[in-house]
């Protein structure tokens, strides 16, 4: 087999749009994606198949009935996506999000009417409702400047960018150091950060391996993915289907035309073998996966400066922690128990992502999350992230409150200290809340301080489901906190 010169990336590039084909992407030549983008280049939505999903996956409705948005409310709601004001890399990329995931109201006109109608722009309950398509060499202006930027891949939701991919030769050294440093480079002032403020992940290959990250995460903080069961099959039998004719003939066209003949060889020598690569991508962009990690697993954190995805450790242990929590014992009451991470892996980032897992579960009518730290400066994020879920948390100020807050059936989200706690427990020895929707989720919670808090709170919340977070190993006496909670979830 006489394999090509392959120019630079395209040893890894190729694969991976295969891959992503595979997945469900619908191939976009460049000349298709340059009349998206009429042509402009410091654009980075895909005007038309953003137009026409909008206008598919929202309905007005109205004296009982359905109605389409009209073309110029759809435009207007484009225009607002495209316009959110650059304030930084981070603090942009959260407007954005916020637009995405809340959504927006938009005046339409029926009857003479004019009124504010909600407006989304993905479908998070229904991933396979929204549309997918990637595409290569994604040229795109630089801030201020006629030069020009080319991510390797970006794949669209809906023609939102969702994610931006560098690939680099295996055979240099440090090539996934130098595929982030790319993106790193990129998403500097100066470079093209406003197609990285829509993005949700980013990914750094070398056909044998890979790493992620999203929009701002720095060099030590990208991570490897990986999965808590064996998929090697399932990754297998996937990267080795037959593809799509149509769309495997789209690729090889332009700048990959070359590469046609070599690649039509290794389908016909039969199944090839699976790299870390694409477990990495079969792992995070699915369409399944990737609305999930969107609308569940991103958090902005330090003031809107820092925007942080789950490691897999984190979004294993919420996954894990759903499951156990939407089962109920003969008795009715729900499962919880202790989250115990190592340290340094974020267990209080795992806390606000399983919060926010339970504010948004839809198989929960109406959660109340009450979320118990011993640190302050985590009320911010907590605030932050309850926000994107369209839920205003209240703050209690003293014991007393947070009684009055528990007492209150409106109130959704509730942040307290750990003091704050266990003086609540003591304000109102009668109290009772039967409410078995309500969660408690305690940060640090084999703190020894806890132990008469937690018994006067389950007292006073008797059919409350507790989640206990910990980074610290448990000693002989303390794994009595993780059976008063409900025993242990996942250690990580």
């Amino acid at each position: 087999m006489n394999t090509p010169s392959f120019l630079e990336s395209h040893t890894s590039q190729i694969p991976a749009l295969q891959v992503l084909q595979q997945l469900g992407y619908v191939y976009l030549a460049p000349e298709q994606v340059a009349v998206e983008r009429r042509g402009r280049l410091g654009h980075v939505l895909l005007e038309d198949i953003l137009a026409s999903q909008l206008k598919r996956i929202n309905r007005v409705r109205t004296k009982g009935r359905e109605m389409p948005f009209s073309d110029d409310a759809i435009a207007r709601a484009i225009e607002a996506l495209r316009s959110v004001p650059y304030d930084g890399l981070c603090r942009t990329s959260e407007k954005i999000y916020d637009l995405l995931t809340l959504g927006m109201s938009i005046d339409q006109t029926i009857e003479d009417e004019t009124k504010g109608r909600s407006l989304r722009f993905i479908d998070w309950e229904h991933p396979r409702n929204n549309s997918f398509h990637v595409t290569a060499e994604f040229k795109v202006a630089r801030s201020g400047s006629h030069e020009t930027r080319r991510p390797d891949i970006v794949c669209f939701v809906n023609g939102i960018p969702f994610i931006v991919i560098e690939c680099e030769r295996r055979e240099e050294k440090d090539s996934l150091v130098a595929a982030i440093k790319q993106h790193l480079r990129n998403q500097e002032e100066g470079e093209i950060p406003h197609l990285y403020t829509y993005a949700t992940l980013l990914l750094s290959l070398n056909k044998e391996e890979g790493r992620y990250g999203t929009t701002g995460t720095p060099e030590k903080f990208w991570a490897e993915w990986k999965e808590m069961h064996d998929v090697a099959a399932d990754v297998r039998k996937l990267v080795n289907l037959t593809p799509r004719r149509e769309e495997h003939e789209k690729l090889f066209t332009g700048e990959f035309a070359y590469a046609w003949d070599y690649f039509e060889s290794l389908a016909a020598a039969g199944s090839r073998e699976i790299s870390g690569q694409d477990h990495l991508l079969c792992a995070v962009c699915g369409p399944d996966r990737l609305i999930e990690i969107a609308h569940q697993f991103i958090i902005f954190d330090d003031g809107g400066t820092t925007k942080k995805v789950a490691r897999y450790q984190q979004y294993f242990a919420v996954r894990k922690s759903m499951d156990r929590i939407r089962q109920r014992d003969a008795e009715g009451w729900r499962r919880g128990g202790v989250i115990w991470h190592t340290q340094g892996s974020g267990k209080s980032l795992t806390m606000v992502m399983l919060g926010k897992a339970l504010a948004l579960d839809g198989d929960i009518a109406n959660p109340r999350i009450v979320l118990v730290t011993d640190r302050i400066d985590l009320d911010e994020q907590i605030w932050k992230t309850f926000h994107q879920c369209g839920k205003d948390p209240e703050q209690a100020k003293t014991g007393r409150h947070l009684a009055e807050l528990l007492s209150d059936d409106r109130v959704a989200v509730i942040t307290t200290v750990l003091e704050k706690f266990g003086a609540a427990a003591k304000a109102n020895e009668t109290f009772r809340n039967l409410n078995s929707d309500i969660f408690v989720l305690v940060d640090e919670s084999h703190r020894s301080q806890y132990g008469e808090a937690n018994i006067r709170m389950m007292k006073a919340l008797p059919n409350a489901c507790f989640v206990g977070f910990t980074g610290t190993p448990l000693m002989k006496k303390e794994k009595n906190t993780a059976q008063k909670f409900g025993g242990f979830i996942e250690p990580a």
